[in-house]
This record gives C-alpha cells, structure tokens and sequence, in this order.
C-alpha cells in the first residue's frame, strides 16, 4: 500500500496528534500530588513477593479502577473494556448461529479464547456457547465477561503479553485479572437508564454493593447487577411482495407494514442478573481462609429469521397455516452460570503458600419460539427446546513464593506451583419435533403438492445423534524466578510444564522478560515468551444443529442452511476434516517506560505474536458433491457443512502507547489526561492446503477461502486511539473521551464486494454531580454525535445490512442515559 492511501494517512493523524498529545502532557508535568492509579501495585504477571508498580512491570499492563468504570455509561463489561483499552474491540455483529448471544471479542488482533481470565487471580471458566458461524472470532470459546458484576470489580489488569508460562494456556494474547473489592462497611446503590436517539435499545440497570465487618479484621464484600435491555432495529424497510405470489395477488401488499421483514440487524433483548461474594476471614497471624463467588441468570431473545406470508416455510396458501402473516422466528437463550473459588493462604518453613479450588460451570438452553416446523404442518408446535450445552471447570492450585538471600543486594523472588484442571462439556437434545422431518403436504395456494424442507424455521434443534459429552483434565507445574540484580536491572524467567488427556499430550512453555532503569525515569523492559493453547473441548465434539449463514456472493445477500460438523465424524473426514492440533505461539515484546514525576507516566511497547496451527472453521462446503457425502451419512440435502481445523498459521505486530498526566489546577480543580493508542496488523504466514478428499470433490472447493482470510486479517480496525481527560472540581465531576477507531474492511470471495469502512471519531461524555456527601446524579452520552459506520453500498436485501456487521462502535447511533448513585 502507498503512503498515499487513506488508510496510511489516517494513522499518519492520529499518530501525529498522539505525539502532540504526549508533547503537551511532558512540558505539564510538574504537579506534585501523585495519582494513586499511576502508582497502582500490580500483581498480575507478578509472582514474586516484590512489590511492582505498572512503570516496574518488565510486561506491559494496564489498570482500570472502579471509577473508570463506572463513568463510562456503558453496563456490560465486554463493551466497558471496549471503551477503555485501546487493543479490546467488540463487533456489533460478528456472525450467525450463537455468537450474538455472547458476541466475540477481540485483544490485540487475537479471538478472545486465547485471553486468559482471571477471577481474584483464579482461572475463569469459559462459555458453554461456542461461537459457531462466527466471522470475528471464528470457532472462539471465549469467557462471557458479562456475567460478572461490575459493582463488584475494585479494579482490572490487563497484562498484554503472553503469559503462558504463568498461568498456562489461553494465555497467548494476554491476561485479564479482574480484582473483587474488599471493603468491610459501607457499600453504593447505583440506577441508570438509557435510550438510543431513535427512541429505542431502553436500557435499565440496577447496581448495590455492601461491605462487611468479619472476626480478626475480616471482610465480606457483597454484590448484585441486574440490567433489562430491550432490542433496537436499524434494519431498512422490506420491498417486493409480502403476500401476492405469481398467479396469487393479494391487495394487502399495497397498505402492509413493511418494517421488520428484513433479516434481523440490531442487538436483541437481554436480561441479566450477576451476584458475588469475596471474603477473606484470618484465623491466624500465619492463616487466612478466603472464598469468592459470582452466580448469573441471563435471557436473550432476538429474531432470527423472518420469512415472508408468500413464504413456504409460513405454509403460503395453506387455510390452516398458524402464520397467515408470516413467521418472526424467536431465538431464546437461558444461561445459569456460578464460579465458587475458595482457598488458604499462610506461610510454612518461611514460604507464602496458596492452596485454592475453583469450580465453575455455564449451562445454557437454546430454545425457539414463534416458529415452526413446516414439514409438520399446521399441526407443529411453535415454541421448542432446541438443546442445552454445558461447560463444567474444576481447577485446583497449590503456589509457593519466597524470596532467597544469594549474595547480592536483592533477593531472589522464587515462586514454584502446581495445578490440577478437570473439564467437561455436555450436548444435550432438544425436542423431537425441532429437529425431525415431517411429510405434511401443503393442500393449495403457490406451494400446493409440496413439503418444506425439514427442521424450524431459521435452525433446528440438537438431535440425540448429535448430542453428547466429553472430558479431560490437565496437570500442570511451574517455576517462577525474578532478581533485581541491580536496583537498575530485573530479570525474570518463568517455565510451565503441562500434560493433558484426551491425546493432546505434553507441553513446556517459557517466558524471559526483563527490564533496565536508565535514568531515575526511563526504563527499558522486553520479554520473549512462547504459548499453548489446546483445542476447546467444545471444538473437538461440537455438533451444531442446522442454522442459517448469511453472506455477500456475487454482490448479492444470500441465505443457507448451515452445519458444523465435529471433526471426528464420517461426513466430516470426508471432507478432509483431521483431528485438531493445539495453536503455538511465540511472542516478543521491546518498550520503555518514562515516569519523570509522580504524575505522569509514558509506556510505549511493540510486540510480536506468531501462531502456529490456528483453529478456525472452514470455508462454508456445499453444492452437489456435499450434499451426497452428508446425505449418505443421513443428513438432509441441500446443507451447507463446515467444520474446524488448524488451517493457518499468522503473526500479529503492533504497538502500543499508553499516555496518562494528572494536573493540578489548584481552585479549578484537578485533571487527569490520558492518550492510548494501538496499532496491530494481522497477516497469515502459512495457508494449509486443500486436503486431498476435499480437492477431490472439485476444484472450486476452498479450505479456507478469501472472505474467511479477510474476516481474520482485517475485519477488526487496525488503529484506535482514545484521548480522555476526567476533571474534577468542588462537586462536580466530568469524564470526556474521544475514540477514533480505524478502518476496517467487510471482505468477500468476489474482491469486487469487499467492502472498506472508513475510520470514525466517537465522543462519549459523562457529566456528574455531588447533590449531597452521598448522594450523584449524572447524565451522560455515548457517541454523543450521533455517528454511523459508512454505509453499505452492496446491494443486500433491500437495505438489511445498511452499515455492515463489524462496526466496533456499533450501528445504533447516541445513546443518552442518566444515572443516580448513592453512597453509604
């Protein structure tokens, strides 16, 4: 690409107006009063019992208080990180099937499966809703960050380096340490209600958090979320022929309600209540026992597919048709998800220990509503259990750490540690009518003497053939050594072996970081690391039942029934489908730190992630040659088939920037500015070849074909920088920030219908004021402008897919919200 591109003149700007930013920030920095942010202890990455500062850690890392938080506007925790870390984005839409549900996420390029969650320091369990038919974050197991309650988070570090040799795999693109709060008294009631400008997406959410006292100066921090959000629809108005078909006019074609008959394109309803707990009770100087917990219940219901009254899976032309109007068909999903962690923690022979067992489980049911089985006909049912899918974690941790006296002026930081992971995911079926095919024969109208095609409409249910359950457990140990072997230079080192069930077999991880003080405030720091992550349990046996893709071919939006096919079945290995590899990867990192005052702070990183052997799904197989292969092994024709495999390798570069100032103005108050930035471009080193049963069943076949390339390389911004700046002064408290998210491209087969969305400037404001010592109001705005992405100018049912699907901002446009906090 030519230094003439928009593309590269852009971040020309931003970079450029980052630098200025960063100038400015440098010649105020002479307050004296620190900020207690800027000098945050961080313990993520850090085993040792060496205190160390985000400007001390030989990683990068960020930290995000509660106050950050809470004045973003934002209520769910994914789109939370999304507004404040510029390597975290969040599509509006990223793909069919079950991914809308718990939308993927991306962190420095990378799906969210391969972050690592922690809890207090403990594994999180992941979702039992694997993203299937995603496009961002394709075949991604990631953690569903919403169900944990922000009300409870005291603060959040986010390391952005690999750090596999620390806590183990999933830990390729980074590590994000959600930290409970500890308060024993008091505690905060929060509501906040929101709207989009169009008059839609009402969002009500519902936050208290209380504090208390236990023996031997202990504590109980108690929380509870509860947030009710209703659906909004940007989708254009249908045109053609509702009810008339060729030979069957229908007048009602000339005053119906054309709204909402395109494929659905906005977020669906959502109802989520989060609770915890996090305790800590000493029972002596040398002994504390702990625990914490979090419990969830979420509903989202969103329409998954609208079919026309001239349609036939609406039995057009049948008298007896329940759907004379045609079909709306509902997607419900109900989630029980709880993580329970408890532990001792003490010293013995001069070693702090750390003995804990965590167990967490998501079970989600899939069920549908106003819908039907068309090849049933009249009779069939219109609300079905379509499955239920389980994810069950046990994880049991025994950790050492002390520092050793080996002659020199610092301590050696040893940490040492074993761990004991049992895993199991579970497939259970859904109704017999949701996925059996039936031989109703429609009497009359355009459609007389035909069946539909079997199965609801939009999806089917799991049947017990695709159903099941599968285990494994892992074994793991580790060394962690750190020295300051000069109060100028650190070097740390870090080693994990792992061994898992299930064939996957044996690994060693390891990480070498370290860092060197130049001056009193610049720092040089770098690590080199390298990771594993093994194949999801839902990955190696996930069966889909069938859904409905859709895609751009030729310019043109189409629909097809699609399933995910484990890679152990006949059908599958037919199709060239191979037994899943674990990813690999190796990462590098080279920065500094500047810290001149006590309340300014510059960190500036690049990094390197190379993976090997990526999981992902294939392309989208269909036509002739696959539905005989699916039909010989009992499926139904006409399907689509995918499945997942290792079918690239790629290497991620980019930078990261991260500016924060605190100034003091003395009876105007205080600011604090901060500017970050990041760049990060993905590219595939190595494309898989077509395996040889899959080349044999033609040549137009693709393993992975280009849209997929596209969808991993650039459908995420290359470029976001957030400016923000939070002023307080007497009772009045106002955060702004500016986020300009880079350009990002809709790719297709056909290189004539990719299509570029240009990059975009977002406001978000948050003005707050103290009526009382206890009592905030505030109002607020995100996207206060009312921007939209670009819009789609292939042409797609009739305006469907006005602005595309991936926007990182979304497609709703301003949201206004107002918010009433107590504090006690």
């Amino acid at each position: 690409m030519t230094s003439s591109s928009p593309r590269v003149k852009y971040d020309y700007y931003a970079a450029a107006a980052l630098s200025l930013l960063t100038a400015s920030l440098q010649v105020h920095a002479e307050s004296s009063e620190p900020d207690k942010t800027l000098s945050t202890v961080v313990v993520t990455g850090n085993r040792g019992n060496q205190p160390r500062t985000i400007t001390d850690s030989p990683s990068p890392i960020d930290v995000i208080s509660a106050e950050q938080l809470q004045a973003s506007g934002k209520v769910g925790l994914k789109e939370l990180l999304a507004r404040l870390l510029p390597s975290f984005n969040l599509p509006a839409i990223n793909g069919g099937g079950t991914s809308w549900s718990v939308r993927g996420v991306t962190m420095r390029g990378l799906s969210g499966d391969q972050v690592l969650v922690l809890v207090n320091g403990k594994r999180r369990h992941n979702t039992a809703l694997i993203n299937n038919l995603a496009r961002i974050g394709t075949a991604a197991v990631p953690v569903n960050l919403d169900l944990i309650p922000v009300s409870a988070i005291d603060h959040i570090e986010v390391l952005r380096d690999g750090a596999s040799a620390q806590y183990g795999s999933d830990a390729i693109a980074g590590v994000i340490n959600i930290i409970l709060k500890e308060n024993d008294s008091g505690g905060s009631a929060e509501t906040s209600f929101g709207r989009y400008g169009s008059g839609d997406g009402d969002t009500v959410h519902q936050t208290v958090n209380y504090g208390l006292a236990l023996p031997n100066d202990g504590f109980a921090n108690l929380a509870l979320d509860s947030k009710e959000q209703e659906p909004f629809d940007r989708t254009g108005s249908a045109t053609g022929n509702l009810y008339s078909s060729p030979g069957f006019p229908d007048s009602r074609d000339q005053t119906v309600n054309r709204h909402g008959w395109n494929p659905s394109y906005g977020l669906g309803r959502e109802k989520v209540t989060n609770a915890s707990y996090n305790l800590e009770l000493p029972i002596q100087d040398d002994l504390k026992f702990y625990s914490f917990s979090t419990a969830s219940y979420m509903e989202t219901t969103k329409v998954t597919g609208n079919y026309r009254p001239n349609d036939i899976t609406s039995l057009a032309g049948d008298p007896n048709t329940p759907y004379p109007d045609g079909v709306h068909a509902q997607r419900r999903n109900r989630t029980i998800d709880f993580q329970f962690a408890g532990g001792f923690k003490g010293e013995v022979g001069g070693w702090n220990y750390d003995a804990s067992s965590t167990w967490g489980e998501d079970d989600s049911t899939l069920n549908a509503s106003n819908t039907l089985n068309p090849s049933l006909g009249p009779t069939s049912p219109t609300s079905f259990n379509l499955a239920s899918q389980i994810f069950d974690q046990w994880t049991n941790n025994l950790d050492f750490s002390r520092g050793f006296d080996i002659g020199l002026k610092n301590p050696l930081q040893t940490s040492f540690g074993f761990e004991y992971r049992w895993e199991k995911y579970q497939i259970e079926p859904g109704d017999f009518a949701s996925y059996t095919p039936g031989d109703y024969v429609i009497p009359s109208g355009p459609f007389a003497g035909r069946t539909p095609l079997p199965g609801l409409a939009s999806y089917n249910g799991t049947s017990p053939a695709d159903a099941g359950e599968i285990s494994r457990s892992n074994v793991a140990s580790y060394v962690d050594l750190g020295l300051d072997v000069t109060d100028k230079w650190y070097v740390g080192t870090a080693a994990r072996y792992e061994h898992y069930t299930q064939d996957i077999g044996s690994t060693w991880s390891g990480k070498f970081s370290t860092r060197y003080k130049i001056t009193d405030a610049f720092a040089l720091r770098g690590t080199v690391n390298n990771g594993f992550r093994a194949p999801s349990l839902a990955q190696t046996i996930y069966a889909s039942s069938t859904f409905t893709s859709g895609g751009v071919v030729n310019g043109e939006q189409i629909s097809v029934p699609v399933k995910v096919l484990p890679v152990d079945t006949p059908e599958a290995q037919a199709l060239g489908a191979e037994k899943l590899k674990p990813e690999k990867s190796l990462n590098y990192s080279l920065g500094f730190t500047y810290d001149p005052t006590a309340n300014y702070r510059l960190t500036t990183d690049l990094y390197q992630i190379g993976i090997r052997d990526r999981i992902v799904s294939t392309s989208l197989l269909g036509g002739p040659a696959v539905s005989q292969i699916l039909v010989a092994n009992g499926l139904s024709p006409g399907l689509f088939a995918q499945y997942y495999t290792n079918a690239v390798d790629t290497r991620t570069r980019g930078i990261d920037i991260i500016n924060e100032y605190r100034q003091q103005l003395d009876e105007y108050g205080q600011v604090r500015w901060s500017a970050a930035y990041n760049w990060n471009q993905t590219r595939i080193e190595k494309l898989q070849d077509n395996p040889a049963k899959l080349t044999s069943l033609g040549s137009n076949y693709q393993l992975f074909d280009r849209r997929l390339q596209k969808d991993l390389t650039v459908a995420t911004p290359q470029s976001k920088l957030i400016l923000a700046a939070n002023w307080k002064v007497t009772d009045y408290n106002l955060n702004l920030a500016l986020t300009r998210f880079g350009s990002y491209t809709e790719g297709d087969n056909n290189p004539v219908n990719d299509r570029k969305f240009s990059a975009k400037w977002i406001t978000d404001l948050d003005a707050a004021y103290d009526l009382t010592k206890h009592l905030t109001v505030a109002l607020g705005a995100n996207n206060l402008f009312n921007v939209y992405p670009d819009k789609n100018g292939i042409k797609d049912w009739a305006g469907g897919y006005k602005y595309g699907q991936f926007s990182p901002f979304g497609f709703g446009g301003a949201y206004y919200y107002t918010r009433l906090a107590y504090n006690f």
